[in-house]
């Protein structure tokens, strides 16, 4: 295993060199976290997993929330030590070494944003079902999604940050409301057989819910901007926890009680939950939910690439020219150019495809498990033997192994980035040999 090595240029550095300073505090930082984390499973994996393991399904949620702890704690203890725009990839860095750096930084970048326009095309197929459109105007509405994080992040995450707390603040209040609204119409019969399918069914919802508990690293390639990050990381994280937690455990202790064994008949439950209870104003609550999910999942992750993507270019394992913005309070304009045009190309393939959901987010997946790994291993090596953070790391070692199994044969798209990685570093490798020897023939030659 390489020494640790430290990074090309220090957070430090960067924050010396830079003329911004951090802007986001504890309540801008809990909003990026929820919002990371929440995601669009909002929408429809509390039916699913009502539909797989009947009232079981709350025992899932409840495994689900203990055991994304150990995951968000390590990353957490990692981001509040280690704060720079490179995230994983500079945990990484630090503890194995420039190649397996850029494979954790290629695998969020090229990889794990491949989930980008699937969040602007669930939240818009949501949005056209609720309100009773024609499928194909989702295609439509999609793009449209997309511009207003796009543009928020031009600014900054000075700008972007505020509105993802109005954002996240909204999400958190709207689903408040619908559990309050809908749980008086709940029947204690349809928590009866608590486990229709047997232990079996709250392993498949334990399943469903690792993805809605996802999203803990994305927050990291941001940590250079948070004031006092040794502070506010690690509490912001706990708050997120704990909201993340309480909106998915309310929204399925409603989805069981009310709709029961219909919870997975319908392709827009939130629907069928408010409607039950709330019928004047169900499909405007449905649709501002969906939409308010689908833009702060979107600001919150394009924050993230393009931190990573100037990081990339900071260290050149991209070009050069997208390092600018890399730095503590920097606005990384080229590199959101960057994921502008890799977004813009995702979603034509997926248009292409017919609107194929599943291919991509296997590749986003994957991809966020691969990177899950190396910053696990990579936490090991970086936290303080034997402190709280690495025993959280030395258990999120053994969960991650567990979802790299699960992953299998969806993990082809990160093991080719990570061949253009080594071959990245194999060039680099000739290209220094060349220059030795171009010097010393021409010293032999003086």
């Amino acid at each position: 295993m390489t020494s640790p090595t430290p990074a090309p240029t220090s957070v430090t550095a960067s924050a010396t060199a830079g003329q911004r300073v951090p802007s986001v505090g504890l309540a801008q930082g809990s909003a990026l976290y929820i919002a990371a984390v929440l995601g669009t499973g909002i929408l429809v994996l509390p039916a699913l997993a009502a539909a797989a393991a009947g009232p079981g399904s709350i025992l899932a949620v409840l495994a689900l929330i203990v055991l994304s702890v150990p995951l968000a704690g390590t990353f957490a203890a990692l981001a509040s030590r280690h704060p720079d725009a490179g995230g994983v990839a500079t945990f990484v860095r630090l503890a194995l070494g420039p190649t397996a750096a850029r494979m954790a930084g290629y695998w969020f970048f090229f990889g794990v944003s491949v989930g980008t326009p699937v969040v602007a095309l669930l939240g818009a197929e949501y949005l056209v079902a609720v309100l009773g459109a024609p499928g194909w105007i989702a295609f439509v509405v999609a793009p449209v999604l997309l511009v207003p994080p796009f543009v928020s992040n031009l600014f900054g995450l000075r700008f972007s940050g505020r509105a993802q707390l109005v954002l996240s603040g909204l999400l958190v209040a709207v689903v408040v409301g619908v559990v309050v609204v809908a749980a008086p119409a709940g029947e204690a019969s349809n928590l009866d057989p608590f486990l229709p399918n047997g232990w079996a069914g709250v392993g498949v919802a334990v399943s469903l819910f690792v993805w809605a508990f996802a999203g803990w690293e994305a927050v990291t390639h941001i940590a250079g901007e948070f004031r006092r990050p040794r502070r506010t990381i690690p509490l912001a994280t706990a708050i997120a926890i704990v909201v993340v937690g309480a909106c998915y455990l309310g929204l399925q202790v409603v989805t069981v009680t009310v709709l029961g064994d219909r919870a997975g008949d319908t392709a827009v439950p939130l629907l069928d939950l408010v409607e039950r209870t709330a019928p004047a104003w169900g499909r405007v609550a449905v649709a501002s939910i969906a939409g308010i999910v689908a833009l702060g999942v979107l600001n919150a992750y394009l924050a993230a690439f393009a931190k990573l993507g100037a990081s990339l270019g900071r260290d050149r394992d991209l070009p050069r020219w997208f390092g600018r913005g890399a730095e503590a309070g920097g606005v990384p304009r080229r590199a959101l150019g960057l994921v502008a045009v890799l977004v813009a190309a995702y979603y034509t393939a997926m248009v292409l495809t017919g609107g194929m959901l599943t291919p991509f987010i296997l590749i986003h997946t994957s991809s966020m498990v691969a990177v899950y790994a190396l910053g696990v291993v990579a936490a090991l090596r970086l936290l303080p033997r034997f402190g709280v953070g690495w025993w959280l790391a030395a258990v999120s070692v053994v969960l991650v192994a567990g979802l790299v199994v699960l992953a299998g044969a969806n993990l082809l798209v990160p093991v080719a980035l990570a061949v253009v990685a080594v071959l990245v570093t194999l060039v680099r490798h000739a290209r220094h040999a060349r220059c030795r020897r171009s010097k010393l023939s021409s010293d032999q030659s003086r």
